[in-house]
């Protein structure tokens, strides 16, 4: 196992970053051909600038002892205070993923750990995400570190 560090994302990461979202973007388009263009990313070089600079959307990385960038974490944190809801905050866990060369090393569990303890320190009630219907093994994956079904939502097709 890789001696691992998680670090808040800096803009030296970004192309690793994108090859990044472009391994999940290829997954969720295999998946999902109706709804993701395969060879595209989520977010681009000066989107993924401007998110850094947010306190609200920190990106986190799990790098080697190399500091090469092995996996990501992009947060939300997001605060509900309306009348029909109990006033809370809420750690969203935007997008996790791991290099594919690094699956099974860790990596995952290890910035997932970081994560929760970070939702700890904030003051969060919950740590949300969501997983689309056929990524078996992210499902799999969040199973295993305890994540529990919140709510389910459904689609038909017009």
């Amino acid at each position: 196992m890789p001696d691992i560090t998680i670090r808040r994302a800096e803009e030296k990461d970004i192309d690793k970053i994108i090859e990044l979202l472009l391994q999940i973007h290829e997954l969720h388009a295999n998946i999902r051909p109706d709804i993701f263009a395969n060879g595209k990313s989520k977010f681009n070089r000066e989107e993924l600038v401007e998110i850094m600079k947010d306190e609200l959307t920190p990106i986190y990385v799990a790098v080697d002892s190399e500091d090469s960038v092995l996996g990501h974490a992009f947060l939300e944190i997001k605060e509900r205070n309306d009348e029909s809801h109990v006033a809370m905050k809420e750690l969203h866990l935007e997008d996790l993923c791991v290099d594919e060369k690094a699956r099974g090393l860790g990596v995952g569990t290890a910035l997932f750990e970081f994560v929760k303890k970070k939702g700890h320190e904030l003051g969060c009630y919950e740590l949300t995400l969501s997983v689309w219907a056929g990524n078996d093994s992210a499902r799999r994956f969040y199973d295993r570190v305890g994540l529990k079904e919140k709510f389910t939502m459904l689609e038909y097709i017009l």
